[in-house]
């Protein structure tokens, strides 16, 4: 397995300690299995606790709930 080095531009670094309540998320593994989740916490406890090998991760815009007529 390769090591990917903070140098590295894929090296995921965390930009904000706000909530990611405004996405959706759909998780694809190595083997092309495909879990979609509605919070960013349920991807961390899928990698870290299923210990699937993951490919990427999409980030999916929530529905916006609209306000008023139609």
């Amino acid at each position: 397995m390769e090591v990917i080095k903070p140098e590295d531009p894929r090296y995921f670094t965390q930009t904000s300690d706000e909530l990611y309540d405004r996405h959706h998320y759909r998780i694809t593994s190595e083997t092309g299995d495909i879990i979609n989740v509605n919070s960013w916490q349920e991807v961390k406890e899928i990698w870290w606790n299923k210990k699937i090998v993951l490919s990427h991760v999409d980030v999916l815009d929530k529905e916006q709930k609209t306000k008023g007529f139609m």
